[in-house]
């Protein structure tokens, strides 16, 4: 069976339905779905297989494709700008620690989902019963993180070069440490030049993370002992991209002597 992760806004969750009606899909296909609460359209982000025995619960299937009225049936910028600022106003009357920073209307305009940030926990409860009775619609608050912000009101990478990638084609960011940095060997530049626009540190350490990780796995250990050119030498130091490593020379008494270095993992024998 393929499921069919699609998202409703740019920093909403990924809602799982079935293809069941085997519609033929690519990612960024905007499709119409019926959810729990009426029908609305959203845009194809992942497209996986699995088997049946797998789900552990029934998904709802994918209704159609889309029509092009029907994608285009989204918030004008400007009442979207009217909505955001008078939400924004309720959250300075209310005193309230949060930062509002979008807006999703459903496909038929019954609903409206706010996205905002904050530090922690917000009772937000009088500021849901004011707009909806503003607004006459369900209205929901969807708590996201700075990351979020950034892709949503961000614009060119640090690169200068393109817009930010979260921008543009990574959907999922996942978790992202130092670490990755150290597996790619740039942990010594420093965290400021390691962060994005967004303050935290770049989606693309998660990018390429698995590519350096298979990379450093086809490396002897730093530490290890391998043979160069018939001498002993240890290893102290990778060019992970390039395939070659760092050598410091064992001498014939077995103390360290001289220093080799970019050499060709090709050209090492096992100890």
């Amino acid at each position: 069976m393929q499921i069919v992760q699609i998202q409703f806004a740019s920093w909403d969750k990924l809602y799982d339905f079935s293809n069941a009606n085997n519609l033929s899909l690519k990612t960024g296909d905007k499709v119409f779905v019926e959810t729990e609460v009426g029908g609305d359209v959203g845009t194809v982000v992942c497209l996986k297989e699995t088997g049946e025995r797998e789900l552990k619960e029934e998904l709802k299937p994918i209704a159609r494709l889309a029509e092009a009225s029907e994608a285009k049936n989204i918030l004008e910028a400007a009442i979207k700008e009217e909505i955001l600022q008078y939400c924004r106003s309720l959250v300075k009357k209310h005193n309230l620690s949060m930062k509002i920073i979008d807006v999703h209307a459903s496909y038929d305009h019954s609903r409206l989902k706010f996205a905002f940030i904050a530090d922690g926990r917000v009772d937000f409860r009088e500021l849901v019963k004011d707009l909806s009775r503003h607004y006459q619609k369900a209205v929901i608050l969807y708590q996201v993180g700075i990351r979020d912000e950034a892709r949503i009101c961000g614009d060119a990478g640090r690169c200068g070069t393109r817009p930010m990638c979260c921008r543009t084609f990574l959907h999922e960011l996942g978790g992202i440490n130092s670490d990755m940095a150290e597996t790619q060997q740039i942990a010594h530049r420093g965290s400021e030049r390691l962060s994005g626009i967004c303050g935290r540190l770049m989606c693309c350490l998660r990018f390429e993370h698995e590519g350096y990780a298979e990379l450093a796995a086809e490396l002897p250990a730093i530490g290890s002992a391998v043979i160069y050119e018939g001498v002993e030498a240890e290893v102290i130091g990778w060019h992970t991209l390039k395939q070659s490593v760092d050598l410091r020379l064992k001498t014939a008494n077995g103390g360290g002597g001289e220093i080799v270095y970019d050499i060709a993992v090709e050209k090492l024998k096992k100890a």
